[in-house]
């Protein structure tokens, strides 16, 4: 399935917005209800060669000496973890695990594995 990109912070806008969170510091929060499997956004940045604050890896399982790294500038970097958390990432996208609701801080676990 194909659909459009929404990496720019004013396209993502439309879905999520950053505010002060209870979890810690700012987070990522919905400005309307998303339903569980809907594409949230895209983490962008440029590719990161080490570890750091909005760094996110991604790899498969068993494959960590393969993994990519982004440096997050977009508003996705504002994501906070939680356990299991109320969305996941297919790669660099992130999509709705569950449904969220308008307002609700948008999570996801860094350590699922």
């Amino acid at each position: 399935m194909s659909f459009p990109k929404k990496i720019k912070n004013q396209e993502l806008r439309e879905t999520v917005y950053s505010a002060s969170s209870e979890i810690h510091g700012t987070g990522l929060f919905a400005t309307r209800n998303i339903k569980k499997g809907e594409y949230i956004g895209t983490y962008h940045g440029p590719d990161a060669k080490r570890n750091g604050t909005y760094v996110l890896w991604v790899y498969d399982h068993g494959e960590e000496d393969k993994a990519i790294g982004r440096s997050g500038k977009n508003l996705l970097r504002f994501l906070n973890h939680a356990k299991p958390g109320n969305a996941e990432f297919d790669g660099f996208d992130l999509y709705a695990r569950v449904a969220i609701k308008k307002h609700q801080e948008i999570t996801f676990n860094y350590q699922p594995n």
